[in-house]
């Protein structure tokens, strides 16, 4: 596998607590921020593409791997959760942190595959 790109991104929960949304708003953005046509560039389908997403996020247990995936349109997405991100108390005290998820997304080619 080839590695072409790279893009990071940044979600957040306000005042629910979802890891699942924040992750989600995560992906989402570092989407959203490019337009590379990176399979037609290289004579590939989209669906050959093989994303590596990574989520940090401070409960990665919280994080529903297949709602992330499916925000996908296309390609092979991996989605792997860790510890990281943060989480922003209320100001009050009490109630659901804001929730910061980040996320980097690789998509990568089988350049070596027959045509």
């Amino acid at each position: 596998m080839e590695r072409i790109l790279t893009e990071f991104g940044m979600g957040t929960s306000l005042r629910r607590g979802d890891y699942t949304q924040a992750a989600k708003r995560a992906v989402e953005n570092a989407l959203w921020h490019n337009s590379i046509n990176a399979a037609e560039l290289f004579g590939f389908d989209k669906s050959d593409m093989r994303i590596a997403v990574q989520i940090a996020v401070q409960r990665p247990e919280a994080v529903d791997v297949a709602t992330v995936a499916a925000v996908f349109p296309y390609g092979a997405p991996q989605v792997t959760v860790v510890a990281g991100g943060l989480d922003i108390p209320r100001p009050e005290g009490e109630g659901n942190p804001t929730v910061i998820a980040h996320v980097a997304l690789t998509v990568s080619f089988d350049m070596e595959r027959v045509a």
